[in-house]
């Protein structure tokens, strides 16, 4: 008999609900902030080195949270240059965000933006067949290798657009997240599309040694609260479950037997932290940066 289940992604309105609840549950988007304060300014110190335009390509820009505390950094380093920053984002409801979120922003006057509506691989077919290798000064792709069929391919594609002294910006989960022990465990049980594949820093260090190329590590401890997840009928619960396992309505649609593992694993030190009567998910973060 066929499975009911179905991936998350075959729900894009269900899977955007369930993504903006995670960041609100998670510290995501606080971990990614306090590294950008703390550690980017090193990582870009020379990027813009005697340029009078800095190029910027945002791979997966979603709604540009991330972003627009990335371009501040460069304009605090860079002051008054130029910055052209162009966005690869499949989702039209995203850019609007993002859009929405430029305009609120005060001091972008130096900065150009472009949003492309396409995947990262419509970009390079689109890029390719157009005979263009335009060539950046920042490249960054945060939270996005899910999404893509080739992740070697793809990183090799991106790595081979840097100039000589840029830098190319990696954030995924860490192999030593929940996510790792959840996915090496169900990802056969999972109804994985060929829309998202399950990979971690791990991975990414693996394909780098093998490429030879030079890169510095950073880990983000993070975390999620799914206690709601372990509230029968909790709607916020049910969606970010559905999160944690890729599938659309996973509560009312995995096998019993599935169901209760997965509950049970969830809790597990593996995956999660007890703490003041909450169920915090490890949520940890790498930041790879590879070098020209």
């Amino acid at each position: 008999m066929a499975s009911p289940m179905r991936s998350l992604f075959t729900d894009p309105d269900r899977y955007l609900q369930s993504f903006r609840l995670f960041l609100a549950n998670s510290t995501e988007h606080q971990c990614m902030q306090e590294f950008m304060e703390s550690q980017l300014p090193a990582v870009i110190a020379s990027i813009g080195n005697g340029k009078s335009t800095i190029n910027i390509l945002s791979v997966g820009g979603g709604a540009g949270e991330i972003d627009l505390v990335i371009l501040s950094k460069v304009q605090a380093r860079y002051p008054g240059v130029t910055i052209n920053n162009d966005v690869i984002e499949p989702s039209a409801d995203q850019i609007v965000k993002y859009k929405e979120r430029v305009a609120k922003t005060s001091n972008l006057e130096n900065v150009k933006f472009t949003w492309h509506e396409e995947t990262a691989y419509e970009y390079e077919s689109r890029m390719n067949a157009e005979k263009k290798s335009k060539k950046w000064d920042f490249i960054h792709m945060i939270q996005m290798l899910y999404y893509v069929k080739d992740v070697p391919a793809t990183i090799r594609y991106f790595h081979s657009l840097l100039e000589a002294q840029a830098k190319l910006l990696i954030i995924l989960v860490s192999g030593t997240s929940g996510w790792e022990t959840l996915w090496k465990k169900y990802k056969s049980s999972f109804p994985l599309d060929d829309l998202c594949s399950y990979v971690s820093s791990a991975d990414i260090k693996r394909m780098l040694d093998s490429a030879g190329l030079k890169y510095q590590l950073h880990e983000l401890p993070s975390h999620m609260d799914i206690t709601s997840c372990f509230i029968e009928g909790n709607k916020d619960g049910e969606l970010l479950l559905d999160f944690l396992t890729e599938t659309s309505e996973f509560s009312k649609t995995a096998p019993p037997e599935l169901k209760r593992q997965v509950m049970e694993d969830l809790r597990k030190p593996e995956c999660s932290e007890q703490r003041d009567g909450k169920v915090l998910f490890n949520n940890n973060l790498s930041v790879i940066v590879i070098e020209p």
